[in-house]
């Protein structure tokens, strides 16, 4: 009998890293999950420990090894689907960190770049598909070799390894250390130079990051080499390293013009497929980027992004730390029990908003609270929340890009929400659908983007794997629709003049 083949993917997400395999079939086996710790220590800092990225996947991967091996699954190689944007830097003689990892969260130095702005975003958001935002981890890095005295004595040394969350899994995993980055790694991190897959290196100068430690740039789908053996366990080769939302895209079938798809994990993204086509209406929102899909055999596919930092997240805060439910399960729950829309609003922006413009000093605000107000509503005002959020971005990216969406698929962990998914499509008025196994879109898409041309024919084949499970059609009027919308976005624009008049009062 012959042994079924198979792609081990890892998930290396903001919250947890997993690793599973994905057979022929498509079918996800070997699941293994490991928390990771994210720690915000003042505002406007987010960071994690990189050895502990590293250890905890390994560990995920020795897990899913062992249940493969078991059940006769023949691992024929590996990818890797990670967050993007958080930096790494380290010593690369001891293979140590020599600072926490800057999550992509982190918005420290927006202020900075708010002012780098004025001279830049004129002709980075042509080139790179935005301005110069509120992160880039080589401005990041630049200050890290600045301040701190081991990161600047590596430096020195010429022993100083830098890079993106990609970067360093590749770095400790394959044989032969490569110092590597790809495709869609680089162009979240705000200087990829959309159309010559090379780096803006007048803007990276202007930052003052060393462009000696700037890793190689790759593709996303293509040869990386063999695993390290006495790292993971087995030496297969490494065919596909992409950022973890567009590993979603894929994994969702979402691979043609017009496709989009939303995936609800540490914060809610809505990402628009273009095909190989570029925006029409580039820098319309600061919040709405430009960016490759995906890049394989040299071609660039191209997407639309926006998103809200901290979703389910926020979810988290009001379960674990308020305490005023078990779970995010439990608010949709209690969500669905709500009789009717009420009017508690709620503006997830703990790290800021991203929509109508960037502005990291907003706050989350939970409003329209009475004696009256039940526990079913302020479910049901949380959760709208998020799908406010989500039709606010679905808009800007139509807008960007100069397309209709012809569909929504969501993924994540909140795709499981009914209520939420109701209130995305009565807001934005387009259909959503949640396939099946949703939860594995990422690990998907990373395997199926390694094994295109091998255990699969080609990206288009493995539509043919994804089952869908639910699909959700507007049922609000247009009329109430757009008075609830109004209404809420009234909210942030109330917000946003709050906080600047505050800078303003602090100036």
């Amino acid at each position: 009998m012959a042994q079924r083949k198979a792609i081990l993917a890892i998930d290396e997400g903001t919250t947890g890293t997993r690793a599973a395999w994905v057979d022929e079939s498509g079918d996800v086996g070997g699941l293994h999950y490991e928390r990771l710790a994210v720690s915000a220590p003042r505002h406007r800092v987010v960071e994690q420990d990189a050895a502990e990225i590293l250890s905890k996947t390994i560990i995920a991967v020795r897990h899913t090894l062992a249940d493969a091996q078991s059940k006769g699954v023949a691992i024929v190689s590996m990818a890797i689907a990670t967050q993007r944007a958080t930096s790494v830097v380290w010593d690369t003689r001891t293979g140590q960190p020599l600072a926490p990892a800057v999550v992509w969260q982190d918005t420290r130095y927006a202020d900075d770049l708010a002012e780098l702005g004025k001279a830049w975003n004129g002709a980075l958001i042509p080139r790179v598909g935005r301005g110069t935002g509120v992160r880039t981890p080589y401005l990041t890095a630049a200050r890290q070799i600045q301040d701190n005295p081991a990161v600047r004595e590596a430096y020195r040394a010429g022993r100083l390894g830098f890079g993106t969350i990609d970067t360093w899994l590749i770095w400790n995993l394959v044989q032969g250390r490569p110092l590597v980055s790809t495709a869609t790694n680089a162009t979240s991190s705000g200087a990829y130079d959309l159309r010559a897959h090379s780096y803006a290196h007048d803007y990276i100068d202007a930052l003052g990051f060393p462009a000696e430690l700037l890793p190689e740039l790759r593709d996303d789908g293509g040869e990386f080499g063999l695993t390290d053996p006495e790292v993971l366990g087995i030496a297969v080769p490494l065919r596909a390293v992409i950022g973890d939302l567009h590993a979603g895209m894929i994994g969702v079938g979402a691979l043609h013009s017009g496709d989009a798809m939303c995936v609800h994990g540490t914060g809610s993204f809505v990402d628009l497929n273009m095909g190989t086509a570029q925006p029409d209406n580039p820098g319309r929102y600061d919040g709405a980027l430009s960016l490759v899909a995906w890049r394989s055999g040299g071609l660039s596919r191209y997407s639309i992004e926006t998103f809200t930092a901290a979703t389910g997240s926020a979810l988290d805060w009001i379960c674990d730390t308020l305490g005023w439910f078990e779970s995010a399960k439990a608010i949709s729950a209690a969500a669905a029990e709500a009789d009717a829309a009420g009017t508690v609003q709620f503006i997830p922006a703990m790290t800021g908003v991203r929509m109508p413009v960037v502005n990291p000093d907003v706050t989350s605000t939970l409003a329209g609270i009475d004696f009256a107000t039940t526990r079913a509503q302020v479910a049901f005002g949380v959760l709208e929340g998020i799908a406010q959020s989500v039709t606010w971005s679905l808009e800007a990216d139509t807008e960007v890009a100069g397309i209709d969406v012809t569909g929504v698929t969501v993924g994540g962990g909140l795709a499981h929400s009914d209520p939420l998914l109701q209130m995305q499509a009565d807001l934005t008025q387009v259909p959503q659908r949640r396939l099946e196994g949703t939860e594995y879109a990422s690990i998907r898409g990373a395997a199926f983007l390694a094994g295109a041309g091998d255990l699969w024919a080609d990206l288009e084949s493995t539509s043919a794997l994804l089952a869908q499970e639910a699909y959700f059609e507007p049922v609000m009027s247009r009329a109430e629709r757009d008075e609830r919308v109004a209404s809420w976005r009234a909210r942030v624009h109330a917000e946003i003049e709050l906080s600047q008049r505050h800078t303003t009062q602090e100036v």
